[in-house]
């Protein structure tokens, strides 16, 4: 859909570039504003681990409408209640946190699609333009939007990875490599090897399936060589609080400025 940049987020990877987005987590509709403006190719609006509102979401969705910038939303957990009312504002992307099994992808997209795909309630207004859009054209669109994605974050999804790969309507995987250390009994290690081991595994197979991969990364340099089609590279209070400690030690270390 035109209204939630979808199809710019599909040329951006179809490009062969890794796309980047953001982490929203404030309340401020204005940081996504800026965040499109910047020229981010996505926002990851986190209702998992953020006091966001739903009311929050919707105003960060719309803040992108006018940019290049597609909004992702991550709910809170794989619960009809929970997606219904966020797939019903028309983002470009919906993120699923812990997923463990193909059975429970499958009830994740029979949340996120209509029948006979899915059980989906129907729920007209932004998606169709408030009313300027047929709704023919919009059950047209709603057959591949939202973008499904399938966060992979503990040890029994790798197990069943195959599998979940093969579920139908699914567009892309999410490695969340804190909490997979932790199903590992690693927790807080991302970067132990065993750990990047297997999710160098889990990406190869996406690849091999042709699922796109993508994930948070705080340094993608890391992650180059897992080829993602897309990474979070950044949070919003993260930008704003590295960017304040970085002119606070310029101000106390002139010198250092001037490098």
């Amino acid at each position: 859909m035109q209204i939630n940049n979808f199809e710019k987020f599909i040329a951006a990877v179809s490009s062969g570039k890794c796309a980047s987005g953001m982490v929203i987590t404030f309340s401020d509709p204005a940081v996504s504003e800026l965040a499109g403006d910047a020229g981010f190719d996505f926002t990851w609006i986190d209702m998992e681990h953020s006091p966001l509102t739903i009311t929050d979401v919707s105003n960060h969705i719309m803040a992108l409408r006018g940019t290049d910038c597609a909004p992702f939303v991550r709910v809170a957990g794989n619960d009809p209640a929970l997606i219904k009312p966020v797939i019903d504002l028309a983002p470009a992307g919906i993120i699923i946190p812990m997923i463990k099994s193909a059975g429970e992808l499958e009830n994740a997209v029979s949340a996120c699609r209509y029948p006979p795909e899915g059980t989906r309630g129907c729920g007209l207004r932004r998606a169709v333009n408030y009313g300027t859009k047929s709704t023919g054209e919009y059950f047209r669109e709603s057959e591949k939007e939202p973008l499904i994605i399938a966060q992979i974050e503990h040890i029994d999804a790798v197990r069943n990875l195959d599998e979940i790969l093969k579920v139908k309507h699914l567009g892309s995987i999410c490695v969340g490599p804190y909490d997979l250390s932790g199903s590992m009994n690693k927790f807080a290690q991302p970067d132990d090897p065993e750990v990047g081991k297997v999710i160098d595994e889990i990406c190869a197979k996406a690849h091999r399936a042709g699922v796109m991969a993508g994930a948070f990364v705080s340094d993608i340099g890391e992650w180059k060589h897992r080829n993602l089609n897309w990474a979070a590279v950044t949070t919003d209070y993260g930008a704003l609080f590295r960017n304040s400690q970085d002119m606070i030690s310029k101000l106390n270390n002139p010198k250092e400025a001037l490098k």
